[in-house]
């Protein structure tokens, strides 16, 4: 047999490492799924019974909320607690007259008898994580209920959260995350079945097997003395909620995840909020495993906690390896040589890669929606093209963490009942939508050749990697020839601010090669 050139060679066992590289995330995504059928039955239960009612302190972390600021704050007043142990902290960044709005809103509460205050702070330093670490410094409670400016919690949301409390070693509990807006279009269609697929299969297969788990960075409760002792809210990582998860675990605090309490809460509608949303997940989940990989492996944590944490600080870097895996399916002339894979390949690359996807996706809807689970069945295609369309977006955020590249924390867009927030509140526009736009229309062509050729295997794959690709791509490419005015989400930051411290069929990758990154 003649032996290849050096540079195909070394094409060869870049698909290679690559495809394994994907596979491995997939096979991944099969161990959550057997976690969580083994334990789904195994619900926690309180440990005894609380000697005496904890006092509470809700911090409600806002940044320019002005259409979603009046109902956060009625849904907080209507929380079923004890008026003398309740303590509502409004930590309000704003730049705009969400402040005013607030500060009206917070003397309507107090009138009305609630030990409510607003924190307002003119720098935004450290961002989310320096306004919660500031209330913290003057909070009352015992417990910290963190919400984020979307979220309407149960008014017995904390009587289902705090008998858990009993057991002083629990420093945190978390509920899962509802979709206010989940039918509202086809993105958040599939944001939702992403986030369900988090919440209730990897989330409920952690907490329940033994492994860490973490605060997802709202709608959950600490224990104050918790946060403390694992030194604090950083703002060194854009995920502050995984850091300080991180740092709890390893000083021995358990967290306890109720996946049968639901606070819902609004997903982004618009294109451009949800890659921005992405990309800090992304940047701050790889900020976390080049802070604390080594560390883990260094400690006295037992191997599958050790595993496990490993595969949910690096799941991002799947986003290099499809980007990778985008250019060495290019039909670069003289590059790719003619290799043939045989079926058994083939079949393997789908069985652990678009395979492990579909079964997962299903088995979260069937869970949680028995009566219409085939709704979310239907946009599985959609899923899996989202993921690849995402990946340039991703793969960005995954570089500027590697790179130590600093940015600002900039907030989700959110439109509330109104529905009028894009008019006013819009993400920065996407940084990747031209080269984007090139993949998408590369991939048709490949996809359109592949299918002149008869290679009808490999169709449907590739028809994906175009069709996300279009997803993702035109309504920022629409929103960036329309001009429209804009508000900033986010400021400028400044010094203070930033952190101190086709030739195969190849699997389909969806956002997130398990979505550990949500939150």
């Amino acid at each position: 047999m003649t032996s290849l050139p050096w540079y195909q060679s070394a094409w060869v066992a870049a698909h290679a490492i690559v495809l394994v590289g994907l596979g491995l995330y997939g096979m991944h995504r099969y161990s959550i799924l057997l976690r969580f059928l083994l334990h789904r039955k195994r619900g926690p239960k309180p440990a005894g019974t609380l000697q005496s009612t904890p006092s509470i302190t809700v911090q409600l972390p806002i940044f320019n909320e002005r259409f979603v600021v009046d109902r956060l704050l009625e849904s907080v007043a209507a929380l079923d607690y004890p008026r003398n142990l309740l303590e509502i902290q409004v930590l309000d960044d704003s730049t705009d007259d969400t402040t005013l709005r607030a500060e009206q809103k917070v003397e309507e509460l107090r009138a009305r008898g609630l030990d409510i205050k607003l924190i307002h702070r003119e720098d935004r330093s450290g961002f989310k994580a320096g306004a919660l670490e500031h209330g913290l410094a003057s909070a009352k409670g015992e417990l910290i209920y963190i919400l984020d400016a979307d979220f309407l919690p149960a008014p017995d949301v904390l009587w289902q959260m705090v008998p858990f409390f009993a057991d002083p070693g629990v420093g945190m509990v978390q509920t899962r995350w509802g979709h206010l807006n989940r039918s509202e279009s086809a993105l958040t269609r599939v944001q939702s079945i992403l986030l369900d697929g988090h919440f209730l299969m990897e989330q409920t297969a952690r907490s329940r097997s033994g492994r860490f788990f973490h605060f997802n960075g709202t709608a959950g409760i600490w224990r104050k003395v918790c946060i403390h002792e694992a030194g604090g809210w950083e703002p060194d990582t854009l995920t502050e909620d995984l850091d300080l998860s991180l740092r709890a675990q390893m000083k021995g605090w358990r967290f306890v995840y109720l996946n049968d309490v639901v606070t819902p809460a609004e997903l982004p509608a618009d294109m451009d909020g949800f890659k921005a949303q992405q990309h800090r997940w992304t940047k701050g989940s790889v900020q976390n495993a080049i802070k604390w990989l080594v560390p883990v492996w260094k400690a006295k944590l037992s191997l599958p906690v050790k595993i496990e944490a490993t595969f949910q600080l690096t799941c991002n870097f799947v986003y290099l390896l499809l980007v990778a895996l985008l250019v060495l399916m290019m039909p670069i002339p003289g590059l790719a040589p003619e290799v043939q894979w045989g079926a058994i390949p083939s079949l393997a690359l789908f069985v652990v890669g678009t395979l492990s996807a579909v079964i997962f996706y299903s088995v979260t809807a069937l869970s949680l929606y028995p009566r219409d689970w085939w709704r979310d069945l239907l946009h599985l295609p959609l899923l899996l093209a989202l993921g690849i369309g995402m990946s340039l977006n991703n793969a960005r955020g995954v570089v500027e963490a590697i790179a130590g590249k600093r940015s600002a924390f900039v907030r989700t867009p959110k439109a509330g009942e109104a529905g009028t927030a894009q008019k006013s509140y819009s993400a920065a526009k996407s940084a990747t939508m031209w080269g984007e736009l090139f993949l998408a229309l590369v991939y048709s062509w490949i996809t359109f050749d592949a299918a002149w050729d008869g290679d009808w295997l490999s169709v449907p794959f590739l028809a994906l990697f175009a069709i996300g690709f279009y997803f993702v791509s035109w309504p920022s490419v629409r929103r960036r020839l329309s001009r429209p005015e804009r508000v900033p989400t986010a400021t400028p930051p400044s010094s203070h601010d930033l952190p101190k411290k086709s030739e195969f069929p190849v699997p389909a990758v969806e956002l997130g090669a398990g979505s550990d990154e949500l939150r």
